[in-house]
């Protein structure tokens, strides 16, 4: 919510953020009588010759390196004795009562104009969001539209509860989330929050269990069911190229803080998939994760050697990865450990 009304009132914060900066790079002089007594009330020279030509480098981007001062918050971390007793619902809900002791005076630093551009841009659009409306339209879009993932539930079934164990607690973890998912009324750091009307989604491999055996009261609160089919080549090659941060497009980003430069060709792409899905198929099923370890393993030598490779390009093709990656899976016994 907060990131849609920051998009409405950018405009005003951009232009108030640029006045502010010319202010530092030009600062509106004073005209002082000769007797040097201040004028009052004081008349102020606009510059505006001065300030335009300023303000037309400052949206070129030619002022970004020059060095302004500007006034920040100080952060000052009061001294706060946690007792033991002290549950973290309490201190989640007490965090604000003592947020502005947290926030000390203002300091000043000496920063570029680009960094000084983000600071003062910050301040500007908190200054124009209202947070108590933000969190009034937040809460309603969760009450109304909200979505609730539970990952790994399996991990809370009981499969022979005979009374006594970690069979006991798990089923006791499940009836605290069973009247969240009923519907129910939490008390949260932002208000009362009803989640009668909030999708609840619930997940699991339940490769040690089965969903019956989840307590037949949260059963009935998940009426559909759906059973996932494993990943396959093309799904792995998705994966790596169509997220924003797929794991190549790291790769390449983080080699390039080095000065490397990975070219990947759709070939090598799918190389890799298909080497995933093949692992996958002969020791253990772990999904998508294969794919870290196998971009590790594939771009290990590069990244030590990284350093000494600056200005270089690194085409990624089959040949490459096969290269790489041959020995390793052609070796059953090897290939267990590409986790």
């Amino acid at each position: 919510v907060k990131n849609d009304m920051k998009q409405g009132v950018e405009t005003e914060a951009t232009l108030a953020t640029e006045e502010i900066l010319l202010d530092l790079l030009l600062p509106r002089t004073r005209k002082v009588p000769a007797d040097g007594q201040e004028p009052f009330p004081p008349v102020i020279t606009d510059q505006s010759h001065a300030r335009e030509v300023i303000r037309e480098k400052l949206r070129n981007g030619e002022l970004d390196d020059k060095k302004v001062e500007v006034r920040v918050n100080q952060s000052s971390m009061p001294m706060v004795e946690i007792f033991s007793g002290t549950g973290l619902d309490n201190i989640d809900l007490n965090i604000g009562a003592f947020s502005n002791m947290m926030k000390g005076g203002k300091k000043t630093r000496k920063v570029s104009v680009k960094q000084a551009r983000e600071i003062i841009m910050a301040e500007q659009t908190d200054k124009l969001i209202d947070n108590d409306s933000a969190v009034d339209i937040a809460r309603d879009l969760v009450q109304d539209m909200g979505i609730i993932f539970i990952d790994e539930i399996d991990k809370i079934a009981t499969r022979n509860s005979k009374g006594s164990g970690p069979d006991v607690s798990r089923e006791g973890v499940q009836r605290d989330i069973l009247p969240i998912v009923e519907g129910c009324t939490v008390h949260t750091k932002y208000g009362m929050v009803d989640t009668s009307h909030i999708l609840f989604i619930a997940a699991g491999a339940f490769s040690m269990s089965k969903p019956s055996d989840l307590i037949p009261e949260l059963q009935g609160r998940f009426p559909l069911r759906v059973e996932l089919e494993d990943l396959d080549a093309d799904a792995f090659e998705k994966i790596l190229t169509t997220p924003k941060n797929a794991l190549i497009k790291q790769y390449k980003e983080l080699l390039k803080t080095e000065g490397v430069e990975l070219n990947y060709s759709p070939e090598a792409v799918r190389k890799l998939a298909e080497i995933a899905a093949d692992v996958n198929s002969r020791t253990e099923n772990i999904g998508a994760r294969r794919l870290h370890t196998i971009m590790e393993l594939l771009l290990e030598d590069v990244s030590y050697e990284a350093p000494e490779m600056k200005g270089q390009v690194v085409d990624v093709t089959p040949e490459y990865v096969e290269e790489r990656l041959h020995d390793v899976v052609m070796d059953r016994d090897l290939s267990q450990f590409i986790l």
